[in-house]
């Protein structure tokens, strides 16, 4: 039976980043993967795919909202070429990564991986030995409790489409949903025939609720109908697409569903009851260091009970491995930090979050003030032609940030400047100071309208 002294499970980032970390301290690392095409989702059917799509669509988007303004005539664009390039990407991700491993002496197993007992896994038809196991077995697609549910396609399946149908239903008001929402109403989808639908009465929980509120305007005004409350008890096929039925109301007829209900863990095949490990629909429980209830056993990405976002996933791999350099050597075990982790949705506009919500701030009785506008009429979204971004800051008594919340065209990039504002705990007064000679005009000279109302 051969030995390592650390088997990484999953070839994804989390994955990856974890066994290229172990390896470069010398441990003997192998990574065993059930995938015929390793990379992991992020690479081949998440982030990095979908991306290709959205490029597209929010230069789309953007000739439509300056129609008037400077552009005269609607762009052109192609689905299939988009699908194109993106394929071009993807294909070279499985050769690739199997190549960067081999590369860094990580052993790649192909097969899928189970434990036999803590120490050992059965991969495939072997047995392996191993000191520490660090399971990155990321996330698979759920399945929803409706009568007809064969009948929709995954998110993977979406961005695998080789054209776009024109009438569209997405089942579930979370991420995946609002994103290709966005990219079928820009390209292809028939305005008025792009709907989401949700059972409860919110969309996008996670996020601050009048941030929501203002991109569900936003993407009404695209031609995007949001259905909140919704019970459906069927999806029919027919001659000519499919049939939505709800518990009340008339049906829906369109010519793709869409479950966009998110991704679980993809954790049941592991047998993780064999190894003693904690485990739940909702993931592997951990602790700071990314420890299971089997202390020599780890759980980082998207498996884990924790957040499902890609560079999250990659810092969990990095503190589970100098966790392990920790046990070796029998210093402070890392801890991970979950207080500034940003959320960006790729809609157009894009809307972003880093630290807790108003809501949150109630409901934990932390006293918060707020700057906070929506419509913005700034000359920086005039120049553009959108009518629906806005902002919500919110900072504690000690005018450091709480929270930021942004919905507009650049939201990652100044996101990230309210998260090192947290990570430093820069007060407010410091922050508009540090950006006052941001260039100009630009969306990061903006921060300062939006630091201003809570400046004494």
């Amino acid at each position: 039976m051969e030995h390592f002294d650390i088997i990484v499970i999953g070839t994804g980032t989390a994955g990856q980043t974890a066994a290229f970390d172990l390896a470069a301290k010398g441990y003997g690392v192998a990574i065993a993967e059930n995938s015929e095409t390793p990379g992991g989702v992020c690479a081949l059917r998440g982030c990095q795919a979908k991306k290709w799509f959205y490029e597209t669509m929010e230069t789309v988007a953007r000739s439509h909202h300056l129609l008037g303004k400077g552009i005269t005539e609607p762009p052109r664009f192609s689905w299939q070429q988009i699908q194109t390039q993106k394929s071009k990407f993807t294909s070279k991700i499985p050769e690739g990564t199997i190549s960067s491993l081999k590369g860094s002496d990580i052993t790649y197993i192909s097969g899928q991986a189970r434990f036999i007992d803590a120490e050992t896994l059965r991969i495939g038809a072997a047995d392996y030995k191993t000191r520490y196991v660090i399971i990155a077995a990321g996330a698979i697609p759920g399945t929803l409790p409706i009568d007809g549910a064969q009948h929709m396609i995954t998110s993977d399946g979406f961005l695998d489409l080789e054209s776009l149908p024109r009438r569209i239903a997405f089942i579930g008001g979370g991420f995946i949903s609002f994103e290709f929402a966005h990219f079928a109403a820009r390209l292809g989808g028939s305005s008025g025939n792009v709907h989401i639908l949700e059972a409860n009465d919110r969309t996008l929980v996670p996020f601050d609720e009048d941030m929501v509120a203002q991109l569900v305007r936003a993407s009404e005004s695209e031609g995007i109908q949001i259905h909140t409350g919704v019970s459906i008890t069927s999806v029919a096929k027919n001659e000519s697409g499919y049939t939505i039925h709800f518990a009340s109301g008339q049906p829906l007829a369109v010519d793709l569903v869409v479950n966009g209900a998110g991704r679980i863990p993809n954790i049941e095949p592991l047998h993780l009851d064999a190894a003693g490990v904690t485990a739940s629909k909702k993931g592997i429980p951990v602790d700071p260091a990314m420890r299971t209830s089997i202390p020599s056993i780890f759980a980082v990405g998207d498996c884990a009970q924790t957040v499902m976002l890609a560079r999250v996933a990659d810092m969990e791999a990095h503190v589970a491995a100098r966790a392990v350099t920790a046990v070796e050597k029998g210093t402070d075990l890392p801890a991970m930090d979950y207080t500034t982790v940003p959320a960006v949705l790729f809609t157009y506009p894009q809307l972003g979050m880093v630290g807790k919500t108003e809501a949150m701030l109630k409901q934990e009785n932390i006293p918060y003030w707020k700057s906070h506008d929506t419509d913005l009429s700034w000359p920086t979204y005039r120049r553009i032609g959108m009518k629906h971004a806005a902002y919500k800051i919110l900072v504690d008594e000690n005018d450091c940030i709480l929270g930021a919340h942004l919905l507009g065209d650049n939201t990652t990039g100044m996101l990230n400047t309210f998260k090192q504002a947290m990570i430093d705990k820069i007060p407010v007064t410091k922050l508009r100071e540090d950006n006052i000679m941001a260039p100009y005009p630009s969306r990061e000279s903006d921060i300062l309208y939006m630091l201003d109302p809570l400046i004494d």
